[in-house]
């Protein structure tokens, strides 16, 4: 009976909140690459905005200098 109100709850919350729910476990949680996927782009879409690309770029190039590469 159980998975019955859960379902119906589900189908009242309409079509946006499903996919919200995509990916999610019985305990309510995430898979960690579902989140990771949901969070890159607009990572991204930030970090070039905001220039944070040459920042990465120059970050990324110290630490190879630092070991050798």
């Amino acid at each position: 009976m159980a998975h019955t109100a859960e379902r119906t709850a589900r189908r009242a919350r309409g079509r946006w909140a499903a996919i919200a729910d995509f990916g999610t476990r019985p305990g309510g949680r995430r898979h960690p690459l579902v989140a990771a996927a949901m969070v890159l782009p607009l990572a991204i879409l930030l970090a070039v905005a905001f220039g944070a690309v040459e920042a990465v770029v120059a970050q990324a190039s110290s630490v190879a200098g630092m070991l050798g590469h």
